[in-house]
């Protein structure tokens, strides 16, 4: 029996705009029966596909749905990138730039509910005769745990799709994105209410600092992907404001672990 030979090409595919459309798509195409082999990602070449023959676009593009798959080739520098936030006017780049520019109004909605829970934590020490640092600190993790947990988990696999992207762990292992929001809930309730705070903050330090490792890797790499630290509720860019809440997030842990 004659076996066709075996096609690898590069392809544009327009409508992604984050990483659950990337998992969507990369689904999708391994469904079809001559695809052998699939990559997706949202910078050009949005796809390379190796197939026995050559794909039959109309039909792949029916299974596609809302996504275009066609051999139109871009220039890598002009290839569709997903609109966050408000748009910038263009900027020139230097070999020394690493991460991406904070500006207030793309993460608005972080810098306020991370800016809510501080006044809360404060407030809840009231009328602050016998403040207390570690206190505030402890108030603060379980905000933050809490109110991040229920983000994650109003589209539990949206989030998970999101995070494979560039977390470390999830990307070998797909249901650990699917956890992750529990143990933050688990963690956001321990903090509130004390329980076990040596083993609570060594979980948090664990599990924030290997998620750190992929926000880092991600951002020294340039990646023009989504953060998914409010779920697939906000669509945030990644850049160093994520590194700074993880590694703000450890170094409080690790302070109330090492002052027990």
């Amino acid at each position: 029996m004659e076996t066709k030979e075996l096609l690898k090409k590069e392809y544009t595919i327009s409508g992604m705009t984050c990483g659950g459309c990337v998992e969507t798509v990369k689904e999708r195409l391994e469904k079809q029966d001559n695809i052998s082999k699939v990559k997706v990602q949202l910078e050009y070449p949005q796809a390379v596909i190796t197939s026995a023959g050559e794909l039959d676009l109309k039909k792949i593009n029916r299974a596609l749905g809302k996504y275009t798959i066609s051999n139109k080739k871009q220039d890598p520098e002009l290839a569709p990138m997903p609109t966050i936030g408000q748009p910038k006017k263009p900027k020139e780049t230097t070999t020394n730039t690493k991460l991406s520019p904070i500006t207030f109004s793309t993460y608005k909605p972080l810098f306020m509910i991370v800016g809510f829970i501080a006044g809360v934590s404060l407030l809840a020490q009231y009328p602050f005769d016998t403040f207390s640092g570690m206190r505030w600190m402890r108030h603060f993790m379980a905000g933050f745990f809490l109110v991040f947990s229920f983000f994650k988990l109003l589209n539990l696999s949206g989030f998970a799709s999101s995070y494979r992207m560039y977390d470390i762990v999830a990307a070998r292992w797909k249901s650990w994105g699917f956890i992750y929001p529990f143990i933050e809930l688990v963690l956001g309730i321990a903090y509130l209410i004390n329980f076990q705070p040596f083993y609570t903050n060594l979980i948090t330090v664990i599990v924030l600092g290997v998620s750190s490792i992929g926000v880092i890797e991600s951002n020294l790499n340039k990646r023009k992907i989504k953060c998914a630290c409010l779920g697939d509720v906000f669509n945030l860019p990644m850049s160093t404001v994520t590194i700074i809440e993880d590694l703000a997030m450890v170094g409080m842990a690790g302070w109330m672990l090492w002052v027990l």
